[in-house]
């Protein structure tokens, strides 16, 4: 059965409220941040699968959105990325980026040597790596498509997406007790009060307001269109700047530009949309997995990973735990730097919480690691990966 546009969109979001149901209802999945377009989706697909082996049903979803989404869920990332949010977070913030940054490079040279190891596509070493693994399902989604168009690389979408929930998962187990070691190990205590209401923290429950998120809209939507055009007049070369990369940073010049001239965006409103578009994107994604295909060619990825587990633990307990201060604050970022790039930000965040529960408040860590994932991480994903690219040995 073939779906039409709106039809796709209508079962897209009917999953993705499922999801959420499910995650709300069943603990594990909301321990480890499993995100609700993931949950539904997969759902969706174990049914699909079951359906076409017992009875030979197709559903066939209509994927002419996905793009669509994908450069508006970028675009909104740019213009969310407020480059002031550097000098709010000081010392701590350049620290954690400037160790963050060869982490990422690291991530990706071990998922390629394990690659290489086990006979793969070294482009398959990097779907092990940084692209899912700091990229998270958004940014494995837009790199599969294009390594699917660019490499015929066909399996390599729903191997993302497989990668890419394996490790939030995986972020989320081991990060907490990482973090617990290093404060038995060193004997660490926090040294934070607890923080109350901040004026910022009450004008953030005022509404978002109609006008605001019509400027969002019209940020992303300017920020799409440019980054299409940009990227369609640029010359192919060694180095190609993947469309979607450059709605970010065109949302990213319109959002730090646009207040010399006293226009300013609602975040909250930015955020929104750009929620929305991912996860009716990652729905549709996961809807469309091929779970046969996935199930065969898992194997050699696992191993992966579990290489990867390693040496994250080795680098944070070697390198940002000591880099951080080797304190309390320190430990409490190293739950959330195993959190950050073995998941998500919001994996980074529960670690954190799982930790401050138990042993107290940690406010530097709670600043830096939302600033870190909110732009940063992004950026300095996509730098690394152009440069990866570019050589003969993986992009060729």
């Amino acid at each position: 059965m073939n779906l039409d546009l709106l039809s796709s969109l209508l079962t897209a979001v009917v999953v993705l409220l499922i999801g959420t149901l499910v995650n709300r209802s069943v603990g594990v999945l909301a321990r480890y941040n499993i995100p609700d377009p993931v949950t539904g989706g997969l759902l969706f697909a174990i049914l699909a699968s079951v359906a076409l082996a017992a009875a030979d049903f197709r559903v066939v979803i209509d994927p002419g959105m996905k793009p669509v989404l994908l450069l508006m869920f970028f675009g909104g990332v740019g213009l969310c990325a407020d480059l002031r949010m550097l000098k709010r977070g000081g010392k701590a913030l350049v620290i954690f980026l400037i160790i963050l940054l060869p982490y990422i490079l690291v991530q990706n040279v071990v998922g390629v040597a394990m690659a290489r190891t086990l006979d793969l596509h070294p482009i398959f070493g990097l779907v092990s790596g940084s692209i899912t693994l700091v990229g998270g399902h958004g940014t494995g989604a837009a790199y599969a498509e294009r390594f699917a168009e660019v490499n015929n690389l066909q399996a390599v979408m729903d191997l993302s997406m497989t990668v890419a929930t394996i490790g939030l998962i995986v972020g989320g187990i081991i990060g907490g007790p990482v973090a617990q070691y290093l404060i038995s190990h060193y004997k660490l205590r926090s040294t934070a009060r607890e923080a109350g209401d901040t004026e910022e923290e009450a004008a953030a429950i005022s509404p978002i307001t109609t006008v605001g998120a019509l400027a969002a809209l019209a940020g992303m939507l300017a920020a799409v269109i440019g980054g299409r055009w940009i990227a369609a007049q640029m010359p192919a070369g060694p180095i190609t700047i993947p469309g979607f990369l450059w709605c970010m940073m065109l949302g990213i010049a319109i959002r730090n530009l646009l207040p010399f001239i006293g226009l300013r965006f609602d975040d909250r409103a930015t955020d929104l949309i750009t929620n929305v578009c991912l996860s009716l994107f990652l729905v549709m994604t996961m809807m469309a997995l091929d779970l046969a295909e996935v199930a065969l060619s898992a194997g050699p990825f696992l191993l992966i990973i579990a290489m990867q587990v390693v040496f994250i633990i080795l680098y944070v307990v070697l390198v940002c735990f000591r880099f951080m201060g080797r304190d309390y604050e320190a430990a409490v970022t190293s739950a959330a730097f195993i959190g950050f790039n073995m998941g998500s930000t919001a994996t980074a965040m529960a670690n954190m919480r799982a930790i401050t529960s138990r042993y107290g408040p940690a406010p530097t860590s709670y600043l830096i690691t939302p600033l870190a994932g909110a732009f940063f991480v992004d950026l300095m994903n996509a730098f690394v990966l152009t440069m990866l690219l570019a050589l003969p040995l993986i992009g060729g």
